[in-house]
């Protein structure tokens, strides 16, 4: 898996490279200047109404409030800036946000959090893909090349969603859990009885808290919203009066590729060919997507920068992190 991340890396960065080479630099140098002053606002608004909304969807997948929200948002933020830099599929974030929360709950409470978390922020994923759908038709002609994509990929993220819902419904984690100790992977000490708990709690959620288990769905699709707002008012300020349909359409197909691109640090190339794709279809130029690409990796390393100042100020001197540190 680590030689296939690496792989996937590689390529992603010469996807990435390519694109820059083929448009030129000097178109993208241009539409940054259109956006002057306005850059340093766009690295800060509106995607901290994203981050609130997550953080959110984040504190409903716990049975209760047990967790303050801005220590939880401190912790995600941490998370995410891990998840970002990290060639661990998008999920080694995850591990770490468990970890931060264990000042305030045990283990056993914050990993089934994050794996809720994780899940609806997916499902609401799934669900703005829909609306993406639904709305593509206004701006998209039926035999689309970029539509016919987008439902492929919606039909790919609703089976996995589907069956990741499944294996935790039915109890399935800690069945994986005994497999591994059958197969010696797996100690039967703490470790195994971590899985048991673990998946105790997952089942019992899904029973016993659906209305939270809708709310956290509700607030990361409105996490997903917002990104569209922020699609918009970046379209808007490089000199773009595009619709907010358009934008929609730009946003949901988007989270798809994100979606499928999971294993890719960053989904490096794989987000920039996708829009690239995608504003040529919608008739902006190819240019144009790679540049609103490249201001959302200048939000998306502003937000990181700060995650690992309040991942250095959340860990205590002395501790090291998990395991995961150090094969990422």
């Amino acid at each position: 898996m680590r030689v296939l991340r690496l792989l996937l890396a590689l390529l992603g960065a010469a996807l990435f490279a390519g694109l820059l080479v083929e448009i030129g630099p000097s178109q993208i140098m241009a539409q940054f200047r259109e956006l002057s002053w306005r850059l340093g606002v766009l690295l800060v608004f509106p995607f901290c109404l994203v981050t609130a909304a997550d953080t959110l969807g984040w504190r409903y997948a716990f049975r209760h409030d047990v967790v303050p929200y801005f220590a939880l948002l401190r912790v995600r933020m941490a998370g995410e800036a891990f998840n970002a830099t990290t060639p661990t599929a998008s999920v080694g974030g995850e591990a770490v946000k468990a970890w931060l929360l264990r000042r305030w709950v045990p283990m056993s409470e914050s990993l089934p959090s994050v794996i809720v978390a994780k899940t609806t922020i997916t499902i609401a994923q799934a669900l703005f893909l829909l609306l993406g759908l639904a709305v593509a038709g206004v701006v998209l002609p039926e035999g689309s090349v970029l539509l016919y994509g987008m439902r492929w990929l919606l039909v790919l993220e609703v089976l996995a969603v589907g069956g990741f819902v499944l294996v935790q419904v039915m109890g399935a984690l800690g069945g994986g859990g005994r497999l591994l100790q059958r197969l010696g992977v797996m100690g039967e000490g703490a470790g195994a009885e971590m899985v048991g708990r673990v998946d105790r709690s997952l089942v019992e959620f899904y029973r016993l808290a659906p209305g939270r288990l809708a709310l956290s769905t509700a607030s990361h699709f409105l996490g997903w919203a917002f990104s569209a707002v922020e699609a918009y008012i970046i379209l808007h300020a490089m000199g773009l009066p595009v619709s907010f349909t358009t934008a929609v359409v730009i946003e949901a197909f988007g989270t798809g590729v994100r979606f499928i691109s999971f294993m890719i640090p960053a989904h490096l190339g794989a987000l920039e060919g996708g829009y690239v794709a995608t504003f040529a279809t919608l008739g902006l130029g190819g240019p144009t997507g790679l540049t609103f690409s490249l201001v959302r990796r200048l939000r998306e390393a502003a937000w990181t920068g700060m995650g690992f100042v309040l991942l250095s100020a959340l860990r205590e001197p002395g501790r090291a992190m998990p395991a995961l540190e150090s094969e990422a």
